[in-house]
This record gives C-alpha cells, structure tokens and sequence, in this order.
C-alpha cells in the first residue's frame, strides 16, 4: 500500500460509526488522510467509534440516515471527498429477517442514494461499496465463490446485499461509463476483531459469555465461514480505492476479500481458537432455538482475482486473527487505551510482509 496515496486525501466513510467503518477512518487517520464520516449514531454502548474518539465532532463526523437522499448529496457536497468508502449498512442476518423492508431500504435504496449523490459531486475519484460474501447463490456443493458466481440471496439480508450490487453495476454503466470515476464493489468474508459489540456475531457473543461465566450457545456451530481479521478486507478495500483512483478504466468491477477457501472453518472451531485465545474456560453449547432465519451451511471465497490484481492476500491466519481479536480486548479490559491499542494493531499490521 502506498501511503502517499492517501495523504491529505479527502475520504468519505459512510458507516464509519460501526464496527467496520471505525477501523477503516482510524487507519484512513493514520495515514494522513482528511475522514469525513457519514453514518448513524453508534448501534451498541461501548462501541469503538465513541472509544477511539472518533467522534470528536467538527467536520470529520456527521449522524445522517443513508436513507436520506438530500442529507447524503448534502453532506458529500459540503466535504468534497475524491474516495468513498460506502459500509453503511443494515449487516446482520437475524435483525434484517425481522425487518425486511428497512433491510431493502437501507443496503439497496441507501446505496442508490449514495451512488446518486456521487454522480453529483464532480470531486469524486473512486468508489467502493463493501457488500458481502452473502451476495452469492448458495452452491450446494460448498465450493468456493468467484466473482463469476451467479448473486442471488435466500434471506433478506443476503438479497438485499445482492441488490446493492446490481445497483452498483446499473450505476457504474449508465453513468460512469466513461471511466472517470472508478466504482466497484468489495465482498469480504466474516470479520472478527477487537471492539466490536454488535449483537448476534460471534465474538461480541462470546465476550458477553465469559462476562457472565457461561459457555456460548451456539445456533449453527456447524456452520462454515470464510473469517478473517477486520485488518485483512480492510486493507484490501484500500488497494482497490488505490487502483480506482490509478487506472478505473480498467480495474475490477468487484473483488473478494478472504481467506484461502481451505482455510474456511466452522463456527465453533473459531470459538474454540478464541477461546483458548483469551485463556481458556467453557467454550460452547448448542443453542437450546434456531435461528428462524434461513442460513447457508458453507460459505467460502476464491479471492485469487485479488491477488492477481492487488497482489492481496490475507496477512494474517485464524490463529493469529484470534489472538489479536482477544489480545485488544483484554488490553482494553486492563485499562489500556482503546485508540492505542488499535493503532498498535494497524501499525503491526501494515509492518508484516
């Protein structure tokens, strides 16, 4: 990554006060980048957003609904950024079966709006919208995803990520076809990482677990995912915004971000690796309910595009993502400073080969 690229660059983070999106302006921050957020309040209290003083106020941060059309167009106008990095999103499976008709409005009308506002903004560069690995038709057979697989979704957050998607894509050939403007989509596996406290996701769970001496209960512990550490598709998302803002013209459409499909696991062998992470204790227990909503049993990604186009390839195994995941909150838990912490971490990542 070339940190020239991003210093005293005006950067737009929509989403940047969830768990995703913090990481992201902190690292933007690091770099020397001028990050502007757009996004809602904080979903949970901690969060990393409110602990990393991200919201410090001044220009750097404004709550505005990505639903709302003349707020986003108003807000990217005012901050001029030449990089956009849309995460806001409705991003979790359960909250979104409940809610269907929010979920839509927010992952597809929401990035309709935000796409909207881009084509409006003649400082706008580049464009990556972060969608997910759930964009996919599931394959019965558990092979992994190209960026060839046909999109589809069996629930609504999944559809609904498909959906942004296709709307990128209407965009990007109806009004940006000229190649001035790079957009793409990012799709990104399961994340984990330090400060994260969002409700039904597996270390945040596990966290509330050990708070009250009980095991996790899992719901699908079968389940296969392609984790990895929130470091990896973030570092990603940021060489792509690099060859968007280098060559859009004739960079990648959409990439994926994950580990080798191999290296795929379950959720309770991740359990387990975080569990012995954070010093041991009653791992988990299979969930007395089901989830209602309908869930993929395998998810893996081929990420061999990106390694191909960025030369990216994930930094760090699921060991080490678990360790650095607990390593952060038992720091944070001691007292250390969160902003520290976090910063320490992108510093070593950024330094590994």
């Amino acid at each position: 990554m070339n940190p020239d690229a991003w210093r005293d660059r005006s950067v737009l983070v929509t989403g940047h006060t969830g768990f995703k999106g913090a990481w992201l302006s902190l690292w933007l921050e690091s770099l020397g980048a001028r990050v502007h957020g757009l996004g809602l309040d904080p979903p949970t209290d901690p969060n990393l957003y409110a602990l990393a003083r991200l919201d410090r106020g001044g220009d750097g941060s404004e709550i505005v609904d990505v639903r709302d059309r003349r707020g986003v167009a108003t807000r990217l106008e005012a901050v001029a950024p030449e990089v956009v990095f849309h995460l806001a999103a409705r991003s979790l499976v359960r909250p979104a079966f409940d809610d269907p008709i929010g979920t839509y409005e927010v992952n597809v009308v929401g990035t309709a709006n935000v796409l909207d506002a881009v084509r409006s903004c003649p400082s706008v560069r580049a464009v990556v919208v972060v969608t997910s690995d759930k964009v996919y038709e599931p394959h019965v057979d558990g092979r992994a995803h190209d960026e060839d697989s046909p999109l589809g979704g069996v629930d609504p957050y999944s559809s609904s990520k498909a959906g942004a998607e296709l709307v990128t894509a209407a965009y990007r050939r109806s009004y940006f076809a000229e190649g001035n403007v790079g957009v793409a989509t990012g799709r990104a596996g399961n994340v984990i990482g330090g400060g994260d406290w969002a409700i039904d996701r597996v270390v945040p769970d596990l966290l509330r677990a050990r708070e009250q001496g009980e095991p996790l209960a899992l719901r699908n512990p079968s389940a296969v995912r392609p984790w990895q550490h929130v470091l990896d598709p973030l570092h990603g998302y940021l060489l792509f915004a690099q060859r968007l803002l280098d060559d859009p013209s004739r960079a990648p459409d959409a990439l994926n971000f994950g580990p080798e499909p191999a290296a795929a696991c379950t959720v309770a062998e991740l359990v387990d690796l975080l569990t012995g992470s954070f010093g041991g204790g009653a791992a988990w227990v299979p969930a007395a309910d089901a989830s209602p909503a309908p869930e993929t049993a395998v998810l893996r990604l081929d990420a061999t595009r990106a390694h191909q186009v960025l030369d990216w390839a994930p930094r760090l195994d699921l060991g080490e993502a678990a360790r650095w995941t607990a390593e952060w909150h038992l720091a944070v838990e001691r007292g250390d400073d969160a902003r520290d912490v976090t910063l320490a971490q992108i510093a070593t990542f950024g330094a590994s080969p």
